[in-house]
């Protein structure tokens, strides 16, 4: 019944403030966009106006830029950092269902919507991100969350409804983490995800506590009240990602290190294998079906594996990057791999062969991103 009541009143307050739209925010469109393939969105978190820019893929990856788009917010930097302004994986999103872009604008304490139409893209809104300094955002079944990084950290809640975010009443969650730990970029929380099913929300602490979070998400979008805290004495888990069998795959940046966990309903986390990269700074990691490659910043490269079956992982070697080797996304039909370069500011693209090896295919230099972080590829 508490559940029922709760349910009635976030859909009464959704449908009150679809009269209440961000000031910054363009008209309603009425439409979501269309549906988007061969294209690749990089968020630069310029401190002097945030901008997603798009590119369209070739069938051999190369890319070529199609356009640039403001969002209404500023980036920002965290204290220490130099490759990697915000620290973190997920600073931009996509929401395949509703064809919406989602980027944080951490300088401005706001995220931004856009409507995605094909390599365009249409501004929709601007909302608060309920906390400081947000870093990550991630969607699933018309619920979003976005995590901030700062004050401790914490988390909010959105519903999506025809192409905006409503925040939920009452979703705020605070992480509680020492907010004078330093230094600062590695000792705020490093990224916000869902399950693949949805039902858990799972935070990654970095230094600060070294745990990764995971939180029950029930019917309407609501976090339980407090978080299962699986602690990885030293290994300072920074981003994460899932196995086709739904394991956990976390980047360790502590043992510069891939490792991989079962994930059980109750939010706990079982050790199903791990394998060091041998490189520096592992902290970013992608899937592309059954290979994973994890970001080393301090080496600029990227360490491939192979996962078979069980989280089992085989380690394919490491292929060289620009300097500043950060956030990475893979093409939706699994043929590319896109990695952000932050000390140049550039993306560097690579073709992913049957056996999981990889062949660069050229780079191209995004205005004002050195130090960002966000890249979708579809």
């Amino acid at each position: 019944m508490q559940r029922l009541i709760r349910s009635v009143v976030v859909l009464l307050s959704v449908v009150a403030a679809t009269a209440v739209y961000s000031a910054g925010a363009g008209a309603a469109t009425g439409s979501f966009g269309r549906s988007s393939s061969h294209v690749v969105f990089v968020q630069n978190d310029s401190v002097a106006g945030n901008q997603v820019v798009a590119y369209d893929r070739a069938p051999d990856g190369s890319l070529t830029q199609a356009g640039t788009y403001a969002t209404g917010g500023h980036g920002g930097v965290l204290a220490g950092s130099v490759v990697d302004h915000t620290a973190s994986q997920g600073a931009l999103a996509y929401d395949r269902a509703n064809n919406l872009l989602f980027a944080v604008n951490a300088g401005s304490n706001s995220v931004s919507v856009f409507a995605v139409h094909d390599d365009q893209l249409t501004l929709e809104q601007v909302i608060a991100s309920g906390g400081v300094f947000p870093v990550s955002v991630t969607v699933s079944r018309n619920v979003v969350y976005v995590l901030n990084a700062r004050n401790g950290g914490s988390l909010q809640g959105y519903r999506v409804l025809l192409g905006r975010l409503f925040a939920l009443p009452g979703s705020t969650r605070l992480l509680g983490l020492d907010p004078a730990a330093s230094p600062e970029f590695t000792t705020t929380p490093g990224q916000v995800l869902f399950s693949p099913d949805g039902r858990q929300l799972l935070v990654t602490t970095k230094a600060n506590g070294s745990a990764i979070d995971v939180y029950a998400v029930d019917v309407v979008g609501y976090l339980s009240a407090s978080p299962r805290v699986n602690a990885d004495p030293g290994a300072v888990p920074f981003a994460a990602t899932f196995d086709r069998e739904g394991n956990l795959v976390v980047a360790e940046a502590g043992t510069n290190s891939l490792a991989t966990f079962a994930l059980a309903s109750d939010g706990t986390i079982a050790l199903l294998g791990r394998a060091t990269t041998g490189q520096a700074a592992t902290c970013w990691v992608a899937a592309a079906r059954q290979f994973f490659y994890a970001s080393n910043a301090g080496s600029a490269s990227l360490s491939g594996f192979r996962d078979d079956h069980g989280g089992q992982l085989t380690p394919l070697g490491n292929t060289q990057t620009d300097p500043g080797t950060v956030d990475a996304d893979v093409s939706s039909d699994g043929r590319f791999i896109y990695v952000q370069s932050g000390a140049t500011g550039k993306v560097d693209a690579f073709a992913i062969n049957p056996d999981g090896g990889l062949d660069p295919i050229g780079a191209v230099t995004v205005p004002g991103a050195v130090g960002g972080e966000g890249i979708v590829a579809l």
